[in-house]
């Protein structure tokens, strides 16, 4: 069976350039792209994920307010934070939201997909 992810990403050239480079490196099933906090808190919810694929800065909300929520939720699936703001404070805040692991999209694709496939 194939991961099943969820993109939390605003920006429609990178939904679909993330998720093209997901499917075809990390041979996942993207259930769900989403746009905002509030989508992806909802997401969460109600389809059925193994990931959730999120960035911090979106068109309505943060990636810290989904990460917050599904701490709450007691989540057991992997979130990955993937955001253009890497600094050693955004990472240690998401490690202390419960974010698995935190990479820089400029710089870290490769090994975000590598942990995709990998785990």
């Amino acid at each position: 069976m194939r991961t099943r992810v969820i993109l939390v990403e605003d920006i429609p050239a990178i939904q679909t350039s993330l998720t093209a480079a997901m499917i075809h490196a990390a041979n996942v099933e993207v259930v769900a792209v989403v746009e905002t906090a509030e989508e992806a808190i909802e997401a969460a919810a109600t389809r059925g994920w193994d990931v959730m694929v999120v960035d911090l800065f979106l068109r309505s909300g943060t990636g810290l307010a989904v990460l917050t929520a599904l701490r709450r939720d007691a989540s057991r699936q992997r979130v990955l934070v993937l955001t253009n703001h890497a600094t050693l404070q955004i990472r240690q805040q998401c490690h202390s939201l419960g974010a698995d692991a935190v990479f820089d999209k400029s710089e870290e694709l490769d090994r975000f997909l590598s942990s995709l496939a990998f785990g």
